[in-house]
């Protein structure tokens, strides 16, 4: 098995502002906007998190091209720093730092905050250099509090609200996984989605097995019905997840198929003048671009 090779050097190096040269000019009203603000606060307040990117030392004029960290060096410029941490990049192609780039995802963004508090930053002052309610950075902070770790690395690069913990805090392990599995398949990551799944999930299942459910609107025996109809429902889902991939593979091959048939012309006279029901619909099939169509 080969390892992968590293796209720049581990051991970050210091490096002089005026040492570096941008490879991208700046967005038109970015030193005003509000989300420039955020990043100068949370640099003065937490440090730099992740070093700017830089590429080798041209050898002639002793500069380095920056790929990546454009708005960082602005903020921190903006703090009356004069250098920063930089790593290396072994490959000087901007665009593999620039626009292939996984933006944080909400879990990642709970372990950088809790790392920061750890450290000694308090909520307090994280939510005033964020520009955040405090009550929004404590639920940051307790995301994973009573989440099982199998529902964690389901939601380890997805991006959710923090409303959403606690209605999962509400179902037990094996409850929390089955409805992440569900939400995480259908795309649907969503509070409302959680609460309904919460709402027809049966009381064995629940942290408080003795707590009512309550839904405003609905009855105990809507309740139980609903409990019954989403549980059919998700094994439905689940079986049908199981086959979809041999489905689409077989609805693919089904369609080149099709494609080759309908190109012969014996085979089109044929069914022009005996079939033209099944000839409408093959050229449906090939002309589809879409399952749904």
């Amino acid at each position: 098995m080969t390892q992968s090779k590293l796209g720049f050097i581990p051991d970050p190096i210091t490096v002089a502002f005026d040492k570096l040269l941008p490879s991208r000019k700046a967005p038109e009203g970015l030193m005003s906007s509000r989300k420039f603000k955020q990043i100068i606060s949370s640099i003065d307040t937490v440090g730099l998190i992740e070093p700017l990117t830089i590429a080798k030392e041209d050898k002639a004029t002793g500069m380095h091209l920056l790929l990546d960290g454009h708005i960082r060096m602005l903020a921190l410029q903006e703090l009356g720093f004069t250098n920063a941490p930089c790593l290396i990049a072994k490959d000087d192609e901007s665009y593999t730092y620039n626009n292939r780039i996984n933006r944080l995802s909400t879990i990642q963004e709970h372990f950088m905050i809790r790392r920061a508090v750890d450290r000694g930053v308090t909520p307090e002052r994280l939510a005033k250099s964020l520009e955040l309610d405090l009550e929004h950075i404590t639920k940051k902070i307790n995301l994973l509090d009573g989440i099982c770790a199998e529902a964690v690395r389901l939601l380890r690069d997805k991006h959710f609200s923090a409303n959403l913990s606690p209605v999962l805090r509400k179902l037990k392990p094996t409850r929390q996984v089955e409805c992440v599995e569900l939400m995480v398949a259908t795309n649907n990551i969503t509070v409302s989605y959680a609460q309904a799944l919460l709402a027809a999930t049966p009381p064995n299942m629940l942290v408080n097995e003795g707590g009512a459910k309550k839904v405003k609107g609905v009855t105990p025996d809507q309740m139980a019905k609903m409990e019954r109809e989403m549980a059919n429902l998700e094994s439905q889902f689940k079986l049908v997840e199981q086959s979809y991939g041999q489905d689409v593979l077989n609805l693919v091959l089904a369609r080149g198929y099709l494609t080759k048939l309908l190109d012969n012309e014996a085979v089109i006279r044929f069914l022009s003048q005996n079939n033209q029901d099944i000839l409408r619909e093959f050229s449906g099939i090939v002309q589809a671009t879409a399952l749904d169509k």
